[in-house]
């Protein structure tokens, strides 16, 4: 058994102009390349298209989005199905560029790029970054390695925020697994970077195995349909759903 540790990653320690963070977020394109993510994202939302909005666009919420470029992927494979998206996405630094929101806009999506502590969005008493935060919830939540971050009251108090906001989430996270460790150690074959190196072993070290995403779902005023299984090689994903949602 790998028990799960959470230690901070060196990526997230350094500003947004070090060399070695602009080298380390280009990797992160590779890392996902490897691990097929865009491909498991797809997948995973693909099915959600039939119960999308015919009133309305869908409202998306990404958490930890980074720079845009893994779910404007994903969005191209989806615009046929999906042509009406408000897509917000939020992360800690700003690193979405106006080429990347363009190019969601050459689809149909409008994109806004939002700056901010998610932990600061979870301790909201509504969400503000929804227009009409006092009655709305997210049509869909999604993370892409990004909730293995957090442990302990931090963690569930995210996990409260989220079930709280949406009607659906969607998280693809590392596999704590020997597998995925072995690949992580030799991660250095595709090319990246010593800082990619090194918070690669530790992203699997923080990540999921087995149910553990559902026994800390709060399920407490809402029934969730929820499903918990490994993806490719080295992902680890969870998708929650409220029961009898109104889409």
């Amino acid at each position: 058994m790998m028990p799960r540790i959470v230690a901070a990653e060196t990526l997230d320690g350094l500003a947004v102009d070090d060399p070695a963070a602009m080298r380390s977020r280009r990797d992160l394109r590779r890392v996902h390349h490897a691990m097929g993510t865009r491909s498991i994202v797809h997948r995973a939302l693909r099915d959600a298209a039939a119960a999308r909005r015919k009133t309305g666009p869908l409202r998306v919420l990404e958490l930890g989005a980074g720079d845009g470029s893994l779910m404007l992927g994903v969005a191209r494979a989806l615009a046929p199905a999906w042509p009406q998206v408000e897509l917000t996405l939020l992360d800690a630094q700003a690193l979405v560029d106006r080429a990347t929101i363009k190019r969601y806009g050459e689809l149909g999506w409008h994109v806004v790029a939002k700056v901010g502590d998610v932990l600061n969005w979870a301790a909201s008493a509504s969400d503000p970054l929804l227009p009409d935060r006092a009655t709305a919830r997210w049509d869909l939540i999604v993370s892409n390695l990004f909730v293995h971050h957090f442990e302990g009251a931090q963690f569930a108090a995210l996990l409260n925020a989220i079930a709280a906001r949406t009607d659906r989430f969607f998280a693809c996270e590392p596999r704590r697994a020997w597998l995925a460790l072995a690949g992580s150690h030799l991660i250095g074959a595709i090319g990246v970077s010593a800082v990619t190196r090194e918070d690669a072993v530790l992203s699997v070290h923080a990540g999921f195995r087995g149910n553990e995403l559902t026994a800390l779902w709060p399920t407490q005023t809402v029934d969730w349909q929820l499903r918990e299984y490994s993806a490719g090689l080295f992902s680890h994903c969870f998708r929650a759903e409220r029961v009898g949602v109104n889409a």
